[in-house]
């Protein structure tokens, strides 16, 4: 059946500013630097109100090197392992290749954790003090991470048929063979720089021939990428911003609720998602892993329960 309304078609640019060929300032890495400067004043704000055991000008130089070798570092690292092995092998030196996507928020998350197991030991401070007023404001990174995922078209939805789906160019890579080569051949006839899918992707914004004809062969999916930005990132927000504000818990309290909700919410979300790694057993790589959170956060729990301490704050 035809459906009486259009669908959008994703046409964003990657680019905020864009100087030629590849090179630029694009939305992915103004949302890493976005999430580190509101995660900053976040977490400042904690530590000036007694929340944490770092003083304020302690948080920068945290917050700064986490960001760096927990959060970069760790999802870089996590994605090559958990979601493209096989290139990571045959070439290591992608994983320097940060402008080109491709991050685990499961590994940012457990390279975060790390670092600040690290931190603590180093500077004698509370790990779970650390965790608890990191996750607090982690889900700031989560939101504008996935907001960049929708910019960019990737990570998209699985097919529906909702009156808010919508239609993105990069579905065009994971299409069989026979369909892709038909379909260019019937762009290059649009214009003959449309021989690639790449460039398919890139001439949509500006040729609405392209648009119209994309519009009638691409599926209408879920915009996945936002529904996990509001789950991820505004849900689990405003639900550790009102247990760390509002009421008194024992250090690692919030770490083991932000592992266990995160976890549960993004396997909400793989709900939407069109899988873009081959399941294991009948689950998502973001459910398999996420099952391991909850075990982590359970942990977490129980430490905090049985053997409470509260923050102590530096003066």
């Amino acid at each position: 059946m035809t459906p009486i309304f259009a669908f959008y078609v994703h046409d964003l640019s990657p680019f905020l500013i864009r100087f030629g060929g590849g090179f630029g300032i694009r939305w992915y890495g103004l949302a890493y630097i976005l999430a580190f400067l509101f995660g900053t004043l976040l977490y400042r704000y904690l530590a000036k109100r007694g929340y944490s055991e770092l003083t304020p000008d302690q948080v920068t130089d945290f917050i700064t090197w986490g960001a760096l070798f927990g959060v970069v570092l760790g999802g870089r690292l996590g994605y090559m392992l958990f979601y493209d092995l096989d290139d990571f092998l045959h070439n290591p030196l992608i994983l320097f290749r940060v402008w080109e996507g491709g991050m685990s928020s499961h590994g940012g998350i457990l390279g975060l954790t790390l670092y600040s197991l690290w931190y603590a030991r180093r500077h004698h401070v509370s790990w779970l003090n650390l965790g608890d007023n990191l996750v607090v404001v982690a889900p700031i990174g989560l939101f504008l991470g996935r907001c960049a995922n929708f910019i960019n078209g990737e990570l998209f939805g699985r097919a529906t048929t909702v009156c808010w789906a919508m239609q993105f160019p990069k579905e065009l890579a994971f299409l069989p063979p026979g369909f892709v080569l038909a379909t260019l051949q019937d762009t290059v006839t649009i214009n003959p720089k449309f021989c690639t899918i790449t460039s398919v992707a890139e001439g949509v914004r500006d040729s609405p021939e392209l648009h119209e004809y994309l519009a009638s062969i691409l599926t209408p999916r879920y915009p996945s990428q936002l529904v996990e930005a509001v789950l991820e990132g505004i849900v689990l927000f405003v639900l550790l911003w009102f247990l760390r504000t509002c009421i008194r818990l024992p250090n690692g309290i919030l770490t083991g609720v932000f592992f266990i909700a995160y976890a549960l919410l993004r396997i909400l979300g793989e709900r939407f998602r069109e899988p873009d790694a081959p399941l294991i057993s009948s689950f998502t790589r973001g459910e398999f892993f996420s099952f391991f959170l909850v075990v982590i956060g359970i942990a977490f729990l129980l430490r905090a329960i049985f053997r409470p301490t509260y923050p102590k704050p530096m003066l």
